[in-house]
């Protein structure tokens, strides 16, 4: 696959010739008036021009490859935060741990720096994340008698019954609307309960989902699966199958857990539903408090073998600027390099990710975690056997820790 070259620079360490860099960003991260912005503040202020190229996601894994192991990489490349580690893994991508503080280190989310962060060493920037909020018709909780949204889970399965009771007419009604392997979600649980998918000890992975914690999260999910009226949802697939804001649109479903685009999706072709949801936080199990939320998002790095390092830290540097990160904010987005969501915090589902975003976390950090996420997701089968009488929990998570510790052992 050919890969574009970037400008030359005979001095990368200082960057004295560089004329131009090349940045690879992906469709959709970042508004085109950020990005306008940002690249010509850049050019001014250097003298150097911005190749810019939007990527797409499909085949991106392959593309990137591919470019990193050129001699003539992009400067300034975009990752998914689960995509970190398996790069930096493999020496593809330059260690900025040295470099951090000129990109606003201090002002990084905990949970964005562990993803990017692989023995101990920064491989890159947080660009922004997004996490799942708990989207609603505020219409039907006001029917329902519900005066503000739940703060804790207990709370939340109140509202639930009272949904149920209010729409007891309509059969297709789902309280909320929750398949059997909204795995991301199930880790919002297992956090909740002290719990996690696994630990590191001595370089060695090592499954949890055994253990009372872990069990206590998948008990919490059975509670929520079984009290919302949700067996219309498939107990065998997840969120995506079919695409819960289809189902949400339809106007039978009181809430579902999602992402800040997918309620985007079901206004779009609903638009009357617009203004008739809002979100807020998953609820801990700890009244007041938020759940800990998967944090899914995007680090920029610089390949290793960029011609430009020196140029392409400058443009991070400046891309981390509170400028920049208000401007993600408003795109509605967690910013990456700025704890000040105040920008974001303007509606109901940007204040609702605002406030759920510092009790953000990751998934494990090691190139080992693609063979869990990807392969047969033992988190998935776990619920599914769980959920449906098919194995005890005992059962069902033993046999989903052990499938942890041989895919990352």
């Amino acid at each position: 696959m050919a890969v574009s070259g970037c400008g030359t620079s005979t001095n990368s360490g200082s960057g004295t010739e560089t004329k131009e860099i090349t940045v690879w960003l992906m469709d959709g991260s970042a508004a085109p008036t950020l990005t306008d912005a940002l690249n010509k503040e850049f050019e001014s202020a250097n003298g150097i021009k911005v190749k810019y190229e939007v990527q797409k996601w499909t085949g991106i894994q392959e593309k990137l490859t591919t470019a990193l192991a050129s001699s003539t990489p992009p400067d300034v490349i975009e990752l998914g935060n689960t995509q970190t580690a398996s790069f930096a893994d493999q020496g593809t991508l330059m260690d900025l741990t040295a470099d951090a503080g000129q990109f606003n280190s201090g002002e990084w989310l905990g949970g964005l720096k562990d993803s990017l962060t692989l023995n101990g060493k920064q491989f890159g920037m947080p660009f922004y994340a997004a996490n799942r909020t708990v989207i609603y018709r505020t219409d039907l909780f006001q029917a329902a008698g519900i005066t503000k949204p739940p703060t804790s889970r207990a709370e939340w399965i109140d509202a639930i019954n009272k949904l149920k009771a209010a729409n007891a007419s309509n059969p297709d009604f789902q309280a909320l609307y929750l398949p059997g392997q909204s795995w991301y979600f199930l880790l919002s649980l297992l956090w909740d309960e002290g719990g996690d998918v696994a630990t590191q000890d001595g370089g060695k992975w090592t499954g949890k989902l055994d253990t009372p914690q872990a069990k206590a999260g998948f008990q919490a999910y059975k509670e929520l699966y079984d009290a919302s009226a949700t067996k219309k949802a498939p107990a065998d697939t997840d969120e995506a199958k079919p695409q819960q804001y289809e189902v949400f649109q339809t106007g039978n479903v009181g809430m579902m857990i999602g992402l800040p685009w997918e309620l985007g999706s079901a206004t779009k072709d609903k638009p009357e539903l617009k203004d008739k949801t809002a979100a807020f936080p998953i609820p801990s199990k700890k009244a007041g408090s938020t759940a800990p939320v998967f944090l899914g998002g995007s680090n920029l790095a610089i390949p290793a073998a960029s011609k430009n390092a020196a140029a392409a830290k400058k443009y991070l540097a400046l891309l981390s600027s509170k400028k920049y990160q208000d401007m993600l904010a408003e795109g509605g987005a967690v910013p990456g390099t700025s704890k000040d969501t105040s920008k974001l915090a303007t509606n109901p589902v940007g204040k609702a990710l605002a406030d759920s975003s510092p009790n953000g976390k990751v998934t494990p950090t090691t190139p080992k975690w693609a063979a869990v996420e990807a392969g047969q997701n033992p988190l998935k089968d776990a619920l599914t056997a769980y959920l449906s009488g098919a194995k005890s929990l005992d059962q069902a998570t033993k046999d989903a820790s052990e499938a942890v510790t041989k895919a990352m052992g």
